[in-house]
């Protein structure tokens, strides 16, 4: 393990509970792989909204009556899900290689579901922030502003997109062996996990392209409850994770139930 990590996952580990606990290198290789994968995750999401953006003023300014940006939002919903599912593998291949290399593995005696890994007070806000999304975009589509339907449809499909990709990643995080050689990298294991899905679950993206597509020619309602879903979301996902248990907590709760 080099020096520079060593403050890091010493930091990680005494923020689980787990500061009795000798640094390795498995753990800092798996935590500096998830650190690069979620710093590149925000990237897509960034370049998603961009691209999205303007394949929007593009519809508007010079192409009303085109299918073309529509086309290419298309394109860049499945370039997002294909470039996260890669970032998902990615993580998953390090872990592998990593455990491939210890002289001894254990594995979790039973299948972890997500209700113990996510939390059901997560995925309900994760199931409610999605369908508040997809309800108000739905309202806006019978709208006489075109340019608002428009942006309800991209806010349909950007959502799609993001539900597809949050589901396709959650298995993934659920699915793949632990990797691990005793019992305290076993939690390590599952507070990982925990991290993972609570992370996967945050509603960035689902909060941002309601607010930023359902502008038209007019200020109405739906602009208000946009940014009224922003605000309610954010304050409701501080108060679980305040009021909820953390993830060290989670995990043992979960490797108790086994």
């Amino acid at each position: 393990m080099r020096q520079a990590d060593h403050p890091e996952v010493r930091r990680w580990l005494a923020r689980h509970g787990l500061a009795d606990i000798e640094p390795t290198s498995l753990l800092a290789t798996r935590l500096a792989v998830r650190r690069r994968a979620r710093l590149a995750d925000s990237l897509l999401l960034a370049g998603f909204l961009i691209g999205a953006a303007l394949t929007h003023a593009l519809r508007l300014t010079y192409a009303r009556s085109s299918w073309l940006p529509l086309l290419a939002l298309t394109g860049l919903v499945v370039g997002l899900l294909v470039a996260q599912w890669l970032l998902g593998w990615w993580v998953r291949r390090v872990d592998k290689r990593a455990g491939a290399h210890l002289s001894r593995r254990v594995a979790h005696p039973v299948k972890l579901g997500w209700p113990a890994v996510l939390g059901r007070p997560y995925a309900i806000f994760t199931a409610a922030a999605f369908t508040s999304a997809v309800l108000l975009a739905v309202s806006v589509l019978p709208v006489s502003d075109s340019g608002l339907r428009y942006g309800a449809i991209v806010v349909l499909i950007g959502l799609a997109g993001t539900g597809a990709g949050t589901i396709m990643q959650l298995r993934q995080v659920l699915a793949s062996p632990a990797v691990a050689e005793d019992e305290a990298s076993l939690t390590a294991d599952v507070i990982m996990r925990v991290e993972d899905a609570r992370a996967l679950v945050t509603p960035s993206l689902v909060w941002s392209l309601p607010a930023i597509f359902l502008y038209g020619e007019s200020l109405g309602w739906w602009n208000a409850v946009s940014l009224v879903l922003v605000v309610a979301g954010a304050l409701a996902l501080s108060l679980i994770q305040i009021r909820g248990a953390g993830a060290g907590t989670a995990a043992r709760r979960a490797m108790a139930t086994r």
